[in-house]
């Protein structure tokens, strides 16, 4: 990323209130500041707005920066885009929980300038690998930056599936599913399946049964440059779906298998001065109601 920024990509539901009330005052900012403003080509922007409409595919190549404006899950989406890029994020939140979204609205302006001189906090967060290898030969990959999610599909029957480590049979689950998660991803789904939260920069991995059948089937952290193999056992209905931070890879086959490792890629957070991460759990997590805020 060069400083000053010159171009600045704005990723986020438009036609949402809240994102459209943050976006009308980054507009005027950012061009006021000579900052050229990339938005996807279907944007929903009322005619005339300042902006450059390009493909998203287009924003890590032509990008120093991007603001996700909304949710957690708009900043997921925006990692993907730029994941192959080593482009910045900023993430406005105007959605509800925010573990990565952490610029609050009433700090927005003056983050985004802090970004723009390169005075933001960098945090590398690792991304994690999906490949889908389906029986005729064909692979589907993806990034994920939280998780990549093995569940039923459209059936009320549990799963039955192996699970493999670097080629090592681990388990047989009867489940719903399976969620292999990164450090980052350790307080999203797979945190409300009873898995562990990990500090977002521990070389690891958690393998996480989603409601398993067998209450010994416990989720397991192993480590980041493990392989972690997925395969469907053969069963009447049996139909599965994977997908990387919520977003469709494709459908699971008994002959098919599913791989999920930690990527080379990785993404770039930028935090406002004094991030604190513990802080953040404490807020969003309702610890220590009551007691002395250190």
């Amino acid at each position: 990323m060069g400083f000053p920024v010159r171009t600045c990509a704005l990723v986020g539901r438009f036609s949402d209130p809240r994102v459209a009330e943050s976006v009308a005052a980054l507009l005027p900012h950012l061009t006021g500041r000579g900052v050229r403003v990339l938005v996807s080509e279907d944007a929903e922007l009322p005619a005339g707005a300042p902006v450059s409409r390009v493909a998203e595919r287009t924003f890590g190549e032509r990008a120093d920066l991007v603001i996700a404006v909304g949710g957690d899950g708009t900043l997921l989406y925006a990692a993907r885009l730029v994941a192959r890029h080593n482009v910045p994020l900023v993430g406005v939140n105007r959605g509800r929980l925010g573990f990565l979204t952490d610029v609050m609205p009433q700090d927005m302006l003056s983050s985004v300038d802090a970004a723009l001189a390169g005075e933001l906090e960098a945090d590398e967060r690792p991304l994690l690998s999906a490949r889908l290898r389906q029986a005729g030969g064909a692979v589907a990959q993806s990034f994920a930056l939280n998780d990549v999610v093995m569940q039923k599909h459209d059936t009320g029957r549990t799963l039955d599936f192996d699970t493999r480590i670097d080629g090592t049979y681990v388990n047989t689950h009867d489940a719903d599913g399976i969620i292999v998660a990164s450090p980052t991803g350790s307080t999203a789904y797979a945190l409300s399946c009873n898995g562990p939260i990990m500090e977002p920069h521990l070389p690891a991995l958690v393998i996480v049964p989603i409601c398993a059948h067998t209450l010994s089937d416990r989720p397991i952290v192993v480590a980041a440059q493990c392989i972690v193999e997925v395969v469907l056992h053969e069963r009447p209905d049996t139909q599965a779906n994977v997908t990387c931070d919520g977003a469709l890879l494709g459908a699971l086959t008994p002959a098919d298998r599913l791989e999920v490792t930690t990527a080379a890629e990785r993404v770039t957070l930028l935090h406002p001065p004094g991030h604190d991460y513990y802080r953040l759990l404490r807020s969003k997590l309702r610890w220590g109601r009551g007691s002395f805020e250190h």
